[in-house]
C-alpha cells in the first residue's frame, strides 16, 4: 500500500499562516502553546477533515468540510488548526490542543506501517462522527472500493472501539452504530475537529 500524502489547496495553506500571524486568533484558549514558540510555527501533515452524520450512514456520504494542520514548533507538535472550505476558499475556523495531536501522529505512523506491506495505495483523510464524539484517520483506497478502506480510530475511542488499530470500514461501522451516545459522550468532547477550543509545508517526515 502507498501512503499518498495529500497536497492541500493554497487557500487552505493560506488560512492557516494568515491564522498563524494573527493575535486574535492566537488568543484562543487551545492556541495557549503557541504564543511564545520557541522557534517558527509550521504547518505539518494536512489531512482533508470529513464528516459523517449518523453512524449507519456510508462513506460515500462523508461531505469534506475543510483541512487540518498540525502546528509544530521545532519538532513538537503544538496544537492544530482547522480550516474551513466556503465557495471563496478556505478561513481559519479553530485551533485545537489536547491528545488528539499524538494520537493523530501516531495513527498517521501506523499508516505508513501498513504501507510498507501492501501494494495497493491510499489517500489519508481524517474521519469525524459527531453523533459518536469519535475521530478516526482514514485510509481512503481509490483503487479498491468502499470495501477496500481502512480506518484506524484516534485515542480517545468510543467505548467499545479500540483506538490505533486498523479496522475495515465495513467492520468499524456498525460497531458505531451499536455505541450508546451516552457512553461515547465521556470522551472530551472539545478536543474534536469542529468543536472549537477543543515558510514550506512540512508534511512528509513524522
Amino acid at each position: 500500500m502507498t501512503l499518498q500524502t495529500p497536497q492541500p489547496p493554497p487557500s487552505a495553506l493560506r488560512a492557516v499562516l494568515a491564522a498563524l500571524d494573527s493575535e486574535t486568533a492566537l488568543r484562543q484558549p487551545a492556541a495557549a502553546a503557541l504564543r511564545h514558540p520557541t522557534g517558527p510555527l509550521l504547518p505539518a501533515h494536512p489531512l482533508a477533515v470529513h464528516v459523517l452524520e449518523g453512524p449507519r450512514a456510508e462513506l460515500s456520504a462523508a461531505r469534506r468540510t475543510g483541512w487540518r494542520f498540525l502546528i509544530k514548533d521545532g519538532t513538537e507538535v503544538a496544537a492544530a488548526a482547522e480550516v474551513v472550505q466556503g465557495a471563496e476558499g478556505h478561513t481559519f475556523s479553530h485551533f485545537t490542543a489536547g491528545p488528539y495531536l499524538d494520537s493523530t501522529l501516531r495513527a498517521l505512523r501506523e499508516a505508513w506501517q501498513l504501507a510498507q506491506s501492501a501494494r495497493s495505495r491510499c489517500q489519508p483523510r481524517l474521519l469525524t462522527f459527531p453523533g459518536q464524539y469519535a475521530t478516526a484517520l482514514w485510509l481512503h483506497s481509490p483503487d479498491g472500493g468502499p470495501g477496500a478502506d481502512l480506518l484506524i480510530p484516534l485515542a480517545p475511542a468510543p467505548m467499545g472501539v479500540t483506538a490505533h488499530r486498523a479496522h475495515p470500514a465495513a467492520e468499524l461501522l456498525p460497531l458505531l452504530a451499536r455505541t450508546p451516545v451516552a457512553r461515547a459522550a465521556a470522551a472530551p468532547r472539545p478536543l474534536l475537529l469542529g468543536a472549537p477550543d477543543s515558510a514550506p509545508l512540512a508534511s512528509g517526515a513524522l
